[in-house]
């Protein structure tokens, strides 16, 4: 399903875009992906909406079939947003250790406050944190929108897939393109 309407309260929700992303391989150019979250920020700013930015600093205990990455020495600034993101002192932060965003955070508790009612989710990979927090917000109660030209994931298909099988079942899909305008139309 193509993106029908953007609710009056409605946030972009930014996942893993930190600079530690830019060493791991992805399907879609970054710069591409890196901008298109950029302008959806700028946007949602330029509306007075939230805007989230979620950056990971562990992972989830457990065991899995497949190995971890070595997350080994990490640059300084490893956790710092992209500046493509035009980070503002409005936006919301949050730090997780998990794929989802909203699992052991503040996310859920922060966008009720805010009144959200929709969330714009964005950012690497599709298929683990930007799925992970489209679930749980889709979950929660949000409505879902996915922008799919501001995402990537380690293969194009798997990329493909979920956006063609498992967001359909969660949420509506856009381009940035089609995101932003529909913003403008439904804040006027």
């Amino acid at each position: 399903m193509t993106i029908s309407t953007l609710d009056q309260k409605t946030a972009l929700i930014v996942v893993d875009l930190q600079n530690a992303i830019r060493a791991y391989p992805v399907a879609h150019p970054t710069a591409e992906v890196f901008a298109n979250a950029g302008a959806l920020a700028d946007a949602f700013r330029a509306h007075g909406l939230p805007v989230v930015l979620v950056n990971v600093a562990g992972g989830a205990p457990g065991r899995t079939e497949t190995q971890r990455r070595a997350t080994g020495e990490r640059p300084a600034d490893a956790m710092e947003f992209v500046a493509e993101l035009h980070r503002a002192v409005s936006d919301h932060v949050v730090t997780k250790n998990t794929w989802g965003a909203f699992t052991g955070t503040d996310l859920d508790a922060y966008l009720k406050a805010e009144g959200v009612t929709q969330v714009v989710v964005a950012g690497i990979a599709t298929s683990a944190g930007v799925e992970s927090t489209a679930r749980h917000a889709h979950e929660n109660g949000y409505n879902v929108t996915l922008a799919t030209d501001a995402m990537s994931d380690g293969k194009a298909e798997v990329h493909d897939f979920v956006v063609s099988n498992v967001f359909p079942r969660i949420g509506e899909s856009g381009t940035t393109a089609e995101i932003i305008a529909l913003l403008a139309a439904t804040r006027v």
